[in-house]
C-alpha cells in the first residue's frame, strides 16, 4: 500500500490553490459552469471516465480498478450561497452577493485531489470508485435527486456512498463520525390566515388576522413542548410573519413561514397533522380562515452502522484515537440523505473550528472561512474510507 499521508501532504499547495480559485469564483446552484468545467477537465487528465451535464451541471468521474470488486461513491457539492462575503483575504469572492460560505469550495478541491491520488494507484484498487460532484445542494430540491434519477447510482451499481463536510462545530484536527441519525429533515410550511379588514377604531366590526396569527404562532410552540417525547429531537420555528399595511387598520390577512426539523421518520409524517390541528382550532375559535402549505424537503441524514464503522477506522488512521469524536446530532440538514436512501453510507464531519486563526464562524456566516491545514486530512480520510470499503 502506498504512503497515503505523505501523498496527501505533498499535494497541500495544489489543494489550497484549487480551493482558493473556487472561492474567488463562486457559482450558485445549477450555474456551476466554470466550476464543473474545471472538475471535468482534471478528472479527464487523471484518466477517469467522465460524464458531464448530469442534472444540469453535475459531474461524475469513474475510476476502474485493475481487479474486480464493489463500487463506492464519494460525493462533494460545488455550489455557493447568496451571501455577501465579509472576509478580508486575498482570495475573497469576486462575485458580489455570492460566497462559498459553507465550504463547498474545499469539498470540491479535496475530492479532486482524492481522485488524483487514487488514479495514480489504480493497480492497487479492487473494484470501482465514483467521484460525484453535485450541483445546488443548498437550495431545495437540491441536486442529489436529479443526479440519482439520471442514473449515477448504476453502471456500475453503487454499493456504498460516503460524503464529507467541513464543520464549524468540530475543532480543526478532529473528525466527527456518528453511526445512525446525524442530521434532521428540514421541512417548511406557509400559513395564510384570512380575516376581515376594518378600521382600527372599530375592531368589533373586523376579524383581526394579525391577532389570530399571533395566537397561532404561540400555540405552535406547544407541539414540541407538550406533544413530542423530549428524547425525540424536534424544532418548530416561525421565521417570517407579515400582516398589515397601516397603523390604524385591522389587517385582513397574515402570512407566516417556518421550518420543522425532526429526525424520526414517523414523527415527520405526523407533523403536518399536528400543525394543522392547532391552526384550525385557533382560527375556528377566533372567526378566521386559514390555508396551510407544507413541504417535505430533504430526508434526515441517517448513517449506516457498518459504513460508519469503516469511516471511523479510516478516521482513526488519519488523525489518531484522541481526535475521532462523535459530533452529536445536529438539526441542520443535507441532501446527501437521498444517496443514503439508495445505498448504505456515512456522512463525515471534518473539523474546521480554529479560534487561534480567527476561524470561528459558523457555516453560512459571511465571515466563514476554512482552516486549510485540515484539507490533507479530508483527502486522507476519503482515500482510506474508500479503500477500506472496497477491501472489506
Amino acid at each position: 500500500m502506498f504512503d497515503i499521508k505523505k501523498e496527501c501532504t505533498q499535494l497541500f499547495d495544489e489543494t489550497v490553490a484549487l480551493r482558493r480559485d473556487f472561492h474567488k469564483h463562486p457559482e450558485i446552484g445549477f450555474k456551476e459552469v466554470r466550476t464543473s468545467g474545471i472538475v471535468a477537465k482534471k478528472l479527464k487528465d487523471y484518466g477517469l471516465e467522465v460524464k458531464e451535464g448530469i442534472n444540469k451541471t453535475g459531474v461524475v468521474g469513474l475510476l476502474r480498478g485493475t481487479q474486480p470488486g464493489k463500487t463506492v461513491l464519494l460525493r462533494a457539492d460545488m455550489d455557493a450561497l447568496e451571501v455577501n462575503e465579509e472576509n478580508k483575504c486575498d482570495y475573497k469572492s469576486e462575485v458580489e452577493g455570492l460566497m462559498h460560505a459553507c465550504g463547498h469550495d474545499a469539498h470540491t478541491a479535496m475530492l479532486i485531489m482524492t481522485a488524483k491520488i487514487l488514479a495514480k494507484h489504480r493497480n492497487e484498487i479492487k473494484g470501482n470508485i465514483k467521484f460525484l460532484f453535485e450541483p445546488s445542494e443548498e437550495y431545495f430540491p437540491g441536486g442529489a435527486q436529479g443526479m440519482i434519477k439520471e442514473g449515477v447510482m448504476e453502471n456500475p451499481h453503487v454499493d456504498a456512498v460516503f460524503g464529507q463536510h467541513v464543520w464549524a462545530d468540530v475543532p480543526a484536527g478532529k473528525i466527527g463520525v456518528r453511526p445512525g441519525p446525524l442530521m434532521a429533515a428540514p421541512d417548511t410550511f406557509t400559513i395564510t390566515i384570512k380575516g376581515k379588514g376594518g378600521h382600527g377604531s372599530e375592531p368589533q366590526l373586523g376579524t383581526d388576522a394579525l391577532i389570530i396569527g399571533a395566537h397561532v404562532a404561540l400555540a405552535l410552540q406547544t407541539i414540541v413542548s407538550r406533544e413530542i417525547n423530549p428524547l425525540s429531537p424536534a424544532v418548530v420555528s416561525i421565521g417570517t410573519f407579515n400582516s398589515g399595511t397601516v397603523m390604524n387598520a385591522i389587517p385582513s390577512r397574515a402570512i407566516m413561514t417556518g421550518t420543522v426539523r425532526v429526525v424520526d421518520p414517523q414523527l415527520r409524517e405526523e407533523m403536518p397533522g399536528k400543525i394543522e390541528r392547532i391552526i384550525k382550532g385557533v382560527c375556528e375559535a377566533m372567526r378566521g380562515e386559514y390555508k396551510l402549505e407544507y413541504i417535505h424537503e430533504y430526508p434526515p441524514v441517517i448513517n449506516d452502522l457498518g459504513a460508519a464503522g469503516i469511516a471511523e477506522q479510516a478516521a482513526l488512521e488519519t488523525v489518531g484515537n484522541n481526535n475521532v469524536i462523535d459530533p452529536g446530532l445536529t438539526m441542520s440538514s443535507e441532501d446527501f440523505s437521498y444517496f443514503l436512501e439508495k445505498a448504505p453510507g456515512c456522512f463525515i464531519l471534518l473539523g474546521n473550528s480554529n479560534p487561534e486563526k480567527g476561524i470561528d464562524k459558523s457555516n453560512h456566516h459571511p465571515e466563514f472561512n476554512v482552516d486549510e491545514d485540515v484539507l490533507p486530512l479530508g483527502i486522507e480520510v476519503l482515500i482510506r474510507t474508500a479503500l477500506k470499503f472496497l477491501n472489506s
